[in-house]
């Protein structure tokens, strides 16, 4: 079991966010939230349903639903247990519901656990906003690492799962991949926010926008 602790919460003038590594594989859990409210969303959640609901309850978040970016099984492992805990709904995009049905059988090629969700609750579309107090998360269409993976984006963040990492970018060898999809979509949809957009990604430190375009060798 991984020893990991939360990152420090991070401000981001009225909005939060904490990440929380899990798993093996160790996937970035990201809760988002208003800090007025205290209310917001919990992205990701990939393994170890324990400790992620630990960490939601510390932080004295009022989860109003759970968001995927993208459904391969380090992303998913801990959305049942958390979804009947918290009694929120799951949404994730339906290009990715074959991957979220096939979690078991990915995560048994690693020779892993895994704990099969029921499917969600809702399908996720383009520029659709997730609203929280003054929290609004705007999904956008990123595929290339999976076909419906999507990023949120909120006023001096984002949440981009595994299209774009701190020195790095998502793979594109797996089933439904698209290298030149995915470069495209950095650009369009990452690369065009400002340049002290924070990114936080689905594995690894986060980052931003200015030190991406200005270091990764992938975006040269």
């Amino acid at each position: 079991m991984t020893t990991a602790t939360p990152a420090a919460t991070v401000e981001h003038g009225p909005l939060r966010v904490s990440t929380l590594s899990t798993g093996p594989l160790q996937e970035n859990a990201v809760l988002v939230w208003d800090a007025a409210s205290g209310e917001g969303y919990l992205i990701d959640p990939g393994d170890e349903a324990g400790k992620l609901l630990g960490w939601v309850m510390n932080q004295g978040v009022k989860v109003r639903g759970i968001l995927l970016t993208h459904a391969h099984f380090d992303h998913i492992g801990a959305v049942q247990p958390l979804r009947e805990a918290l009694n929120v709904p799951v949404w994730l995009h339906e290009r990715d519901l074959p991957l979220y049905r096939a979690g078991q059988q990915s995560a048994s090629r690693w020779n892993l656990p895994f704990v099969q969700p029921a499917d969600p609750d809702h399908f996720i579309t383009q520029d659709q906003v997730f609203s929280a107090g003054k929290l609004r998360l705007k999904a956008r269409e990123l595929p290339g690492h999976a076909p419906g993976h999507v990023v949120f984006v909120g006023e001096g963040l984002a949440v981009v799962g595994d299209t774009l990492f701190q020195g790095g970018i998502g793979r594109t060898d797996l089933p439904g991949g698209n290298h030149p999809q995915l470069m495209q979509g950095i650009v369009a949809e990452l690369l065009s926010l400002p340049r002290s957009t924070a990114l936080y990604p689905g594995h690894g430190a986060s980052s931003s926008v200015a030190a991406e375009q200005a270091s990764n060798p992938f975006l040269m």
